[in-house]
């Protein structure tokens, strides 16, 4: 049996527990990462050998492909990874919260907020404004049922009453948006449909430069709360006898996770199952505690998405389908497996 590694900073406030997997697993999907993206890089209508992709990306001006690989590809890779980081760390967030493993953020009604929004936006003639301010549209849904949660719980932010409420809130948006695609026009109503579905079609860098900065604060910040679920996961009588702020800690946890998932639908649209599959994947690799578990998890979710979008890219060209559909067709048989464990 091996024993675990003890991290600790010199004056002891500070202390971690890692098993001794952890490095290995955590470096493996890193390396696994990066090999997905030149693989992305490599992929499409037009296959390029990895040397010249490398070639165009360190010296684009000897290169043919650069403007392909810059343009093109590339703010794709890097929009799929980082929606994908977000998604999973949100989705290991939100189950640490409500101490479900069947909770995710489509599930509480997280990302139907953030898609109705989003149609309502579209259907509205928003369009017009620029596709600019979709995003914030659709962060603003994502928040504003996050609101709602916590205002419909009354005396307490509880797992019960968060995923009761979320579940209702859920079937509620998903009504709304299906009945505001009825009334749209069929241009509109199609343009919703694709971004229903999750697709990271035609990304560019003003995307990516969109979501990094959610990306960049969101995912340190969970890393340092994550903490704070390893303590709830006691029970609600012994953290608080270790002095945990109950309530101001599932807060911050829930308003952080909607954050996470509001920015990544605003810009990626509604990916459904990555915040359910990543969690599950990263426990299943042997990785504990909720604080090491938030790299995994991110890593884990960045690889779902690429794959799922590189799929979707490669697998029925000259079509681009959305990558949503792939996730959604290994997620939803997984959601049913989860059912059969816990019924």
């Amino acid at each position: 049996m091996s024993h675990p590694i003890l991290v600790r900073t010199a004056d002891g406030r500070v202390s971690l527990r890692l098993e001794r997997r952890t490095p290995a697993v955590t470096l493996l999907l890193a390396v696994a990462l990066v090999a997905s993206a030149l693989a992305s890089l490599s992929l499409g209508s037009q296959a390029t050998s990895p040397g010249a992709v490398l070639e165009a990306l360190v010296v684009p001006q000897r290169s043919d492909i650069a403007l392909i690989i810059h343009e093109i590809r590339l703010p794709r890779v890097l929009l799929a990874v980082l929606v994908g980081a977000c998604l999973g760390v949100a989705g290991l967030l939100l189950q640490g919260l409500v101490r479900n493993p069947l909770a995710s953020p489509d599930v509480i009604g997280i990302t139907g907020g953030a898609s109705l929004a989003a149609v309502c936006f579209l259907a509205l003639g928003g369009a017009a404004l620029g596709e600019a301010w979709l995003p914030p549209a659709a962060l603003c849904g994502a928040l504003l049922v996050a609101l709602a949660i916590v205002a419909l719980t009354g005396r307490g932010v509880t797992p019960a009453r968060l995923v009761l409420i979320g579940i209702g809130i859920a079937a509620a948006l998903g009504a709304g948006t299906t009945l505001v695609l009825v009334l749209s026009t069929d241009t509109t109503a199609m343009r919703a449909y694709v971004w229903l579905t999750g697709s990271l079609y035609a990304a560019q860098w003003r995307d990516v430069a969109g979501l990094a900065p959610w990306a960049l604060v969101g995912l340190p910040l969970a890393l340092v709360l994550a903490r704070r679920l390893d303590v709830l996961a006691l029970g609600d009588e012994l953290a608080v006898g270790l002095g945990t702020a109950l309530q101001g800690s599932r807060l911050a946890l829930l308003l952080l996770a909607v954050t996470l998932v509001g920015a990544a639908v605003a810009f990626a649209g509604g990916l459904s199952f990555v915040g359910l599959l990543a969690p599950h994947i990263a426990r299943r690799l042997g990785v504990r505690g909720h604080t090491v578990l938030v790299p995994v998890t991110g890593l884990v979710g960045a690889l779902i998405v690429l794959h799922a979008d590189l799929m979707g890219r490669i697998a029925f060209l000259p079509r681009d389908l959305p990558a949503g559909i792939f996730v959604a067709g290994i997620g939803a048989p997984f959601f049913v497996y989860l059912l059969y464990r816990w019924r």
